[in-house]
């Protein structure tokens, strides 16, 4: 099997590992997890209270591998914007899609439940994926990352997506930042959910509703048929929040069908 400990499985346009239930059954849901900037899909793995958390709850999770990001350092990188990929790009819902197909036939994921989720930079790729295909994935669940300036004028829809970010995130704050002396902006969570909520055809910016589930605090919209939006923020910086997991995946089986 390809997990952490072992050689990643490779398909002809990348590579990837994969984490299953100690006793999985045939056609699993899985998340597909996508690494940070300079991070790797074994990596992702190493996230073992996040990994534990899915998988005890009967999930796969595939943990594919960016393009190298920068000459003679390990770690890769999304192909989302121009001004990240560099000189180097790739396909990257076709490489998704082609790894969601190669762990259907080597480890029976069921590839219509299938949630796209990242962190980061892996978060800022889920967001411009589900903006451009919403209907690729079952869900999106990106965690400390957005859209970057411009903001896209407007995404397809609708959209099944749960946006996770921590309240003092000072990498990808939620109002964004500027880098490489204003080379490059991020942008402002807010103003993305503003795009999802035109997308699943929002007549209101007012949510529909507030719960609260551990120290996430969550406010949701309800609109379009099938479409789910939901804004959960945690008490915290630029990480992975413990408790996420259980979260994202009640959240997940509670969709309305699509």
């Amino acid at each position: 099997m390809c997990d952490r400990d072992a050689a990643p499985c490779s398909i002809d346009s990348g590579t990837y590992h994969v984490a299953l239930p100690a006793t999985p059954e045939g056609d699993l849901p899985a998340v597909l997890f996508l690494h940070g900037a300079g991070g790797t899909g074994r990596g992702v793995l190493g996230m073992t209270g996040t990994i534990k958390a899915l998988t005890d709850r009967g999930y796969a999770v595939i943990a594919p591998d960016g393009l190298p990001w920068r000459p003679g350092r390990s770690g890769g990188i999304w192909s989302f914007l121009p001004a990240i990929q560099r000189d180097k790009a790739r396909d990257e819902p076709a490489f998704f899609a082609a790894v969601v197909a190669d762990a259907a036939t080597r480890y029976d994921v069921d590839p219509d439940r299938v949630a796209l989720a990242g962190f980061s930079a892996g978060a800022f790729m889920v967001n411009y994926l589900a903006c451009d295909t919403p209907e690729a994935f079952a869900a999106y669940a990106p965690v400390a990352g957005g859209f970057w300036r411009p903001h896209p004028e407007n995404c397809a829809g609708p959209v099944r997506l749960l946006h996770t970010h921590g309240w003092t995130d000072g990498t990808v704050p939620l109002e964004g930042r500027p880098l490489r002396n204003g080379a490059w902006l991020q942008g402002d969570i807010f103003e993305g959910l503003g795009l999802w909520r035109a997308a699943n055809g929002c007549t209101s910016p007012a949510p529909s509703g507030h719960r609260t589930t551990d120290d996430f605090m969550r406010r949701y919209w309800t609109c379009a048929d099938g479409s789910a939006l939901e804004l959960a923020l945690f008490p915290g910086g630029h990480g992975m929040p413990a408790g996420w997991a259980d979260m994202m995946v009640d959240w997940f089986e509670g969709l309305p069908e699509s």
